[in-house]
C-alpha cells in the first residue's frame, strides 16, 4: 500500500496525517507547534500511544526533519514509503477550480496568490518546497481551499463594485473550508441515499473559522466568506460581515492604520471581542445564565447562522439536507438544537435524543422533518489523501 502525507502548514505551525491508501487507514498524526519560537513542540499519536518532544525548532524544514525522524525511530514510516504528499493550500485564486500536481508554474501561483491568504499561502508554499527538498521522489499535490467554490454563479461571486476592480485585482468572492464542505456533501448524501447531483444542501462548517456553503447540483451555489476568510459568519475571533463604512468611521476616531484595524477584525472580534471573556464557545456556554455579554455573543452567533441558512434556502428554492461540521458544529448539541428550532416553522425537526451526541456521524432530524439534519465529521485529511492518489493515478505514478 502507499502511504501518503496530508499536510496544513501555518505560519508558525505544522499539522500532518499519514495515512495507509487506497485503505484510507490513519496510521499516525500530529502536529509541530510554535516553529521558530522557543520551546517549539512536536506531539504524534501512534499505535495508540503520543508521542510529545519539546524543544527548539528553526523553522519548517527543521520540523519536517523532525517529523520524518519520528517516522523512523517509531517505525511509522521510512521515506522511501511516503509515495505522495497532500499539501492544503488556503488561496487558489481563479486559476484552481481543482487540486493539481506541483509544478514550477503551479508554485509560482501559489506566492503570487499570497495576497489572498497573507498568513496562509507563503506559509502553505514553504511546505511545499521543504517537502520537495527532503522527499523529491513522492508526488506533491495542492489542494485548495477555494478551488470547491469555483462553481459559484457570477451573481454570487461578484461585488457590487466598479467591474474593472474584478478585472484588474480580482475583487470577488473566492469563499473557504472547500475541502470540508466537498467532504461532508459527499458523504452526506450517501447517508441519505441519494446521488449528490439530486440534492439541494446547507453544510455547516462551524469552528474557530466558520463558514456556510449552499450546495445545489452537487456544486457550491453560494458561501458565506468572500475575498477572504473573514466575511460572512460571526466566528471564535473574526468579525464576519460589517458595514465597512463603520470600520472607516472607528479607524478615524481610534487612530488605528489600516493593518491595525484588520488585525482587530480578525483577531479580537467576534466571540471573544463581544463577549470580552473567551472565544471558545464552550467557555461562553458555561457561563451564559449569568454572564450578559457571554449570552450575547452567543444569541449573536445564533442569529447570524440562521440569516444565512435561510438565505440559502430561498436561493435554492428550498432545502433537502443541512450538514453540521467542524469543532463547535460536531461536538455542540445545544447550538446544532438552537438553531434548529428556529427552522421549525419551515418543518424541519430535531431529535433531541439523536442529537445528543458528540462527533459521531449521524442522521439528527426525526422522520417527519421536511429536511434531514447530518452531523457529519469532517475530515480534510482524507479528502487530499484521495485527491492526492486519483492524480497520482492519472499521471501514472
Amino acid at each position: 500500500m502507499a502511504k501518503t502525507l496530508a499536510i496544513n502548514a501555518g505560519s508558525s505551525s505544522l499539522k500532518f496525517q499519514l495515512l495507509d491508501m487506497p485503505a484510507e487507514t490513519v496510521i499516525a498524526k500530529g502536529q509541530v507547534e510554535r516553529i521558530g519560537l522557543p520551546e517549539s513542540v512536536f506531539t504524534m499519536k501512534f499505535n495508540g500511544e503520543k508521542t510529545e518532544i519539546v524543544r527548539d525548532i528553526a523553522d519548517h524544514k527543521a520540523a519536517i526533519e523532525e517529523m520524518l525522524e519520528q517516522f523512523r525511530t517509531q517505525n511509522v514510516a521510512d521515506k522511501s514509503e511516503i509515495t505522495g504528499v497532500g499539501h492544503r493550500v488556503v488561496a487558489g485564486g481563479e486559476w484552481f477550480n481543482k487540486s493539481v500536481i506541483v509544478d514550477d508554474e503551479v508554485l509560482h501561483k501559489i506566492h503570487r496568490l499570497a495576497d489572498y491568504a497573507p498568513l496562509h499561502n507563503p506559509a502553505n508554499a514553504t511546505g511545499i518546497e521543504v517537502f520537495q527538498e527532503l522527499l523529491p521522489d513522492a508526488v506533491s499535490v495542492a489542494v485548495f481551499d477555494t478551488a470547491f467554490h469555483q462553481t459559484l454563479p457570477r451573481e454570487n461571486y461578484l461585488y457590487p463594485l466598479p467591474y474593472e476592480y474584478y478585472t484588474k485585482y480580482g475583487a470577488r468572492k473566492y469563499g473557504a473550508h472547500g475541502t470540508s464542505h466537498r467532504y461532508v456533501a459527499e458523504r452526506a448524501a450517501d447517508m441519505m441515499g441519494k446521488p449528490l447531483s439530486e440534492l439541494k444542501l446547507i453544510t455547516l462548517h462551524l469552528g474557530a473559522g466558520a463558514s456556510i456553503t449552499a450546495i445545489k447540483d452537487g456544486k457550491s451555489f453560494d458561501t458565506s466568506m468572500g475575498f477572504t476568510p473573514l466575511a460572512g459568519l460571526m466566528m471564535a475571533t473574526r468579525s464576519g460581515d460589517v458595514d465597512p463604512s463603520l470600520i472607516y468611521y472607528i479607524q478615524e476616531r481610534e487612530g488605528l492604520s489600516n493593518a491595525e484595524m484588520l488585525r482587530i477584525l480578525n483577531n479580537k472580534s467576534g466571540l471573544l471581542g463581544v463577549s470580552t471573556l473567551s472565544s471558545d464557545m464552550r467557555d461562553l456556554e458555561e457561563v451564559a445564565d449569568t454572564n450578559e455579554h457571554a449570552k450575547l455573543a452567543l444569541d449573536m452567533f445564533l442569529n447570524r447562522v440562521v440569516r444565512y441558512l435561510g438565505q440559502y434556502t430561498f436561493e435554492m428554492g428550498g432545502v433537502d439536507g443541512i450538514v453540521f461540521t467542524a469543532g463547535i458544529g460536531e461536538n455542540a448539541a445545544n447550538v446544532r438544537e438552537d438553531i434548529i428550532a428556529r427552522l421549525k416553522f419551515l418543518g424541519i425537526e430535531m431529535d433531541k435524543e439523536a442529537n445528543n451526541v458528540r462527533g459521531v456521524e449521524c442522521i439528527i432530524s426525526t422522520p417527519e422533518s421536511s429536511a434531514t439534519v447530518l452531523l457529519v465529521p469532517t475530515n480534510e485529511e482524507l479528502e487530499i489523501a484521495r485527491d492526492v492518489e486519483r492524480l497520482k493515478a492519472q499521471a501514472g505514478k
